[in-house]
């Protein structure tokens, strides 16, 4: 080719010739081939030869198996073999396995499923790994009790092992692991109860264990995120969880009483809840269906009574319910049966629905069992002679008087008159740690982004981008900043995309951005599907970077709010929920990946909705920016994204600015307009009537505002926008009065149409 510069693709792998890389070292590259004689030479690891260049070669890669390096030693292994391999044979050793593994010192992720590994795990082995944070060692045929070894594993975030043989109590010594995040010990043989301990790790966020053979009453969980025990013997006393629990599956136990309706009914993050196949009695708190985030409800199979109201309120989020095989009377919330897209499973009840296809038992059987079980039926009777009709009267009268006195207590206890400015700080807790790894918010994720449709991340070829944007003409060009050009494009199966190009330097590293930008995708951020690089063969460099991401084109937040014509501006309630969706976009840049993205610059025109009126934060702080920015010599940043000072607060004073506009419908652009509105906000709050409030809020919302859900956003609003960045709330703090404000306006708004 003479002279002429070469452009060709490299996959994030193969950055062999790149200056700086170097070939990984002789020992490590013999333990692996060692590892895979110890396993038997698995077809998984068929293309592993001599000649491997494990570290920067991409051809040897394959989905289940691969390795990651940082220069030239390993930081990752992942070997997954194919389901329901049979145990290795008896000339195996997990010992002389896991002694090889040690002496890969740098690892820090390790992967090993279905692989056949028999025996118990080697304490004294695993406890050289000292730099391990991740590892899954799922369906295998491990037996034998967690071994204390594992402790010494300062840095361990994440322990997967589920679909082993593992067994024993749960060991009270996990207390001594500071980071660990999650423990999944699923389909197990563990037995006894669990360590009261558990409450005594402030880092841990999921728990699952799941199908053993644990007993007794679980221990407060207050700091889960994340909790599953189906398939257990545990109870009979419902745990107490935390305001911030988002899934609770706790399904085939052996949990009796009544569901704790206060403390449920606070859990306004709560997605997840499944307590069938148990032994509950009593009244089924109707609330949960109304909880702002619940996705999923199952109380199948117990003894729930009550009688439902065909005017009860569901939560927008709602998808899945089952009512089934309970005692339950009266209608099917109006809320479920007109709800397209939604599973609704009632049958085996005593419900009028005029749905043949879910057959319901006649209501005295569900008045006779509720007898049977101790419970006093809410309503219904038939008079089996004059006495017993009196008594069983007086004993309605007195009920129905009682449930009104306590359905009118809880109403004004939920939507108090007058209270406290401060109310809900008590409410919300301190913000958890942001450098813990959140692998089960992140595999959560990554499940939903799947379901929504949007694509895997890839590797995209520079062909496949210049098709795309019809080789970059200039009618594709979207803007053009400091740090390069903006396109849009079409992919060949007809996505839409935006495609950034970045000039980067000749000594830039590119391993460690790739594999955090990767991570980039959630429900409310303009997720990251790919990049590519356009590499000099001449020169042996690369000299652009191509991120692609998602394209969304239905606008930003100020074009539904202050520049939004009348048919096109959101209400009340639909303004709290982009709210709620914008802070769970910052939540998973604060904590979502490691490391965290601070001080992301967040604008309401940054945040763009798609077409189902979802907000997306559309640009954030990827740490390769700053360094473009640097090594074009530009000012960048003088500190990376993850360790800006005060950089979470920072998005919380961003995010408050947005809620500005949100509350008064006006455009709000400069420092000196925040500063009055904030004067005009403290003015409101402590006003006596609501009339203050009101004239605050955007006219075309005004009068549907309740009071105390415009409240609690101006109040939230104002802590964001607090002079002292220690003054400012979590984004945890935030979400949760956000909750509580939508939750507020969808009472309110049930109480007017059903008096």
């Amino acid at each position: 080719m003479g002279g002429h510069a070469l452009l060709i693709l490299l996959s994030v792998a193969s950055l062999s010739l790149l200056p700086g890389a170097m070939p990984l070292q002789p020992s490590q590259a013999w333990s692996l081939f060692k590892l895979r004689q110890l396993l038997g030479d698995p077809p998984v690891l068929g293309t592993w030869r001599n000649y491997t260049d494990f570290c920067y070669g991409g051809d040897y890669k394959t989905a289940s198996a691969f390795v990651e390096c940082y220069e030239d030693s390993v930081t990752q292994l992942h070997i997954m073999g194919e389901p329901g391999a049979r145990p290795l044979p008896t000339t195996f050793s997990i010992d002389a396995f896991f002694t090889t593994l040690s002496r890969l010192p740098d690892l820090k992720v390790l992967t090993l499923t279905n692989l056949g590994l028999w025996g118990p795990l080697p304490g004294g082995k695993i406890s050289r790994l000292q730099k391990l944070e991740i590892v899954n060692v799922s369906s295998n045929y491990l037996y034998g009790e967690l071994p204390r070894g594992l402790s010494q594993l300062g840095s361990l975030q994440t322990l997967v092992a589920d679909h082993n043989m593992l067994g024993g109590k749960l060991p009270g010594w996990l207390k001594d692991m500071p980071l660990l995040a999650v423990l999944s010990l699923r389909n197990n043989t563990l037995q006894g109860t669990l360590p009261e301990s558990l409450k005594d790790m402030p880092s841990l966020r999921s728990l699952v264990l799941a199908s053993n053979n644990l007993s007794g009453n679980l221990p407060e969980l207050s700091n889960l995120q994340v909790i599953d025990m189906a398939n257990n013997a545990l109870g009979p006393k419902f745990p107490r969880l935390g305001r911030k629990v988002a899934s609770v599956v706790l399904a085939g136990n052996k949990f009796s009483d009544g569901l704790p309706a206060d403390m449920l009914a606070s859990c306004y993050l709560l997605e997840r809840l499944d307590v069938s196949g148990n032994r509950f009695v009593g009244p089924f708190p109707a609330a949960l269906l109304s909880l702002p985030s619940m996705e999923y409800l199952s109380i199948a199979g117990n003894r729930f009574t009550g009688r439902l109201s065909g005017n009860a309120s569901c939560g927008e989020n709602l998808r899945f319910v089952d009512l089934s095989s309970n005692l339950l009377t009266g209608s099917l919330p109006g809320c479920l049966l007109a709800a397209p897209g939604k599973t609704v499973l009632f049958s085996a009840n005593c419900l009028s629905t005029g749905d043949d296809s879910q057959s319901q038992h006649p209501s005295p059987f569900c008045r006779n069992q509720a007898l049977a079980v101790g419970i006093v039926p809410e309503q219904g009777r038939e008079k089996s002679g004059a006495k017993a009709g009196v008594v069983a009267g007086i004993v309605l009268v007195g009920a129905l008087v009682v449930s009104a006195a306590v359905v009118f207590v809880v109403r004004k206890a939920r939507l108090p008159k007058a209270r406290p400015a401060r109310r809900l700080v008590e409410h919300a807790s301190s913000a958890y740690p942001s450098n813990l790894l959140a692998d089960a918010r992140y595999i959560s994720q990554t499940v939903k982004l799947g379901a929504l449709g949007i694509p895997a991340y890839r590797s995209f070829s520079l062909v496949e981008l210049e098709a795309a944007t019809d080789n970059f003409q200039v009618s594709s060009l979207m803007g053009q900043d400091a740090h390069g050009q903006m396109y849009r494009g079409r992919l060949s199966n007809g996505t839409p995309v935006t495609i950034r190009s970045l000039k980067v330097n000749k000594s830039q590293s590119f391993t460690r951005h790739i594999e955090m930008i990767s991570k980039l995708r959630h429900r409310h951020l303009v997720s990251a599907l790919g990049h590519c690089f356009q590499y000099n063969l001449d020169e042996s460099t690369v000299t652009h970077l191509y991120l692609v991401f998602e394209y969304v084109h239905n606008g930003n937040l100020r074009g539904r709010i202050s520049q939004g014509t009348e048919g096109r501006k959101l209400s009340w309630g639909q303004r709290i929920s982009t709210a709620i969706g914008v802070a769970k976009g910052i939540q998973f840049l604060h904590g979502g990946i490691i490391p965290g993205l601070f001080a992301n610059n967040l604008k309401i025109t940054n945040i763009l909705m798609d077409q189902n009126q979802v907000p997306k934060i559309g640009s954030y702080n990827i740490p390769i920016l700053s360094e473009t920015m640097k090594s074009e010599g530009g000012a960048g940043s003088k500190y990376p994204p993850d360790r800006v000072p005060n950089g979470d607060k920072i998005d919380m004073y961003d995010f408050g600015v947005i809620l500005l506009e949100v509350i008064s419908g006006r455009p709000i652009s400069s420092i000196y307009e925040v500063e009055m509105m904030k004067e005009q906000l403290q003015s409101a709050l402590t006003a006596q009537g609501p009339s203050k409030r009101s004239n605050l809020v955007d006219p075309a919302v005004s009068k549907a505002c309740s009071d105390d859900s415009m409240r609690t956003v101006m109040e939230i609003c104002l802590r964001c926008l607090a002079k002292e960045p220690t003054q400012r709330p979590s984004v945890e703090d935030v979400l949760w009065n956000l909750q509580f404000a939508a939750q507020v306006q969808d009472d309110s708004r049930s109480s007017e149409e059903s008096p």
